[in-house]
């Protein structure tokens, strides 16, 4: 890759401690103890504490202070759930899920799995995440073999060309999502990450609205800060992270945007992804998305990633919280 100056991938295994031993990447398994990791890297973001063969432990970062982003956890999740997976060939090709309850910062987060289902073809897994006894987060992702089988891409754009009339990301500024506004000695620590680990570039409004001549809201490329391992498991886990980045703000664009509405109790309710074809979330991808309708308190939006090549690779679609503040 081109402007790389960014931290090399780690590689190495994940051994059974009462179980079957695994060879599985790094990730999944922190042998520091239970504390809050280091702000070093995005691996270090994701990486779990395997506890028993089906629980797991973990920290996030905010997403607003002092609440755990819904992202993150989300991706934590999977990495608990794909762990578990020890068919050969078996990757996620969707997952659905629903935040109950916000999590908090100053704890860990303990994932519980569940293995409904290893058939020939597929494996299911169920996670429910869990806070002081309650559980915050509930995931369901299926996993497959890749099977032959008819393929077809409809168009999504007005022409096949459009991914190349998109600004390149190295000619838009870089967006800075989730990071502490100040890391001042003294300032107060909300929870959220002290450098954002997500190369970050918005495409500007007007020219989103051109290029997709009104189907999507908002542009945005996205990539690791850091060089990510071959394993697919990174790359799905880092785009579960990425897909809770906009959509939010996508739903809360057609009202004025964050700080227009800032009387507004706003949060992530459920959020469900399907992985159409192989990517690397280490290279550039762009996130397009739609918010088609809200009200009633509740708010929709959809994405889709592309790669450089304008190849669709997955699909998102989240619902969120968008109510007016309730009377005492």
């Amino acid at each position: 890759m081109a402007d790389d100056d960014r931290p090399a991938a780690r590689n190495g295994i994940v051994t059974g401690d009462g179980w079957r031993a695994t060879y599985l990447p790094t990730m999944t398994v922190n042998d520091l103890g239970d504390t809050p990791p280091e702000e070093n890297d995005f691996l270090e973001r994701l990486t779990l504490n395997r506890i028993d063969r089906d629980i797991f432990i973990g920290w996030c970062h905010a997403g607003t202070p002092l609440r755990a982003f819904g992202g993150q956890v989300a991706a934590q999740a999977l990495v608990a759930a794909g762990t578990t997976v020890e068919q050969p060939g078996r990757v996620v090709h969707s997952l659905h899920a629903y935040f109950l309850r916000a999590g908090s910062t100053n704890d860990h987060i303990v994932y519980m799995v569940d293995r409904p289902r290893d058939g020939r073809s597929f494996s299911t897994r169920r996670v429910r995440a869990v806070q002081y006894g309650k559980t915050i987060f509930t995931m369901s992702a299926s996993y497959a073999q890749e099977m032959a089988g008819p393929a077809h891409r409809s168009a999504t754009m007005p022409d096949t060309d459009w991914i190349h009339r998109v600004p390149a990301p190295e000619h838009l500024p870089r967006a800075q999502p989730l990071s502490r506004p100040s890391t001042e000695p003294g300032a107060p620590d909300d929870g959220l990450p002290s450098r954002t680990f997500v190369n970050m570039r918005l495409v500007p409004d007007d020219q989103v609205a051109q290029i997709s001549q009104g189907r999507f809201d908002r542009m945005a490329w996205m990539r690791s800060d850091q060089l990510l391992p071959d394993p697919s498991l990174y790359h799905v886990c880092a785009m579960t992270y990425f897909s809770d980045l906009t959509l939010v703000g996508t739903v809360l664009e057609h009202h004025g945007g964050f700080d227009a509405r800032e009387d507004l109790e706003i949060a992530s309710l459920d959020h469900a992804m399907w992985f159409h074809a192989p990517f690397r979330a280490d290279e550039w991808l762009l996130f397009v998305t739609a918010s088609p309708v809200s009200g009633g308190g509740h708010g929709f939006a959809t994405g889709q990633f592309y790669d450089a090549n304008g190849t669709l690779v997955s699909s998102a679609a989240q619902e969120v919280l968008v109510r007016e503040p309730r009377m005492l």
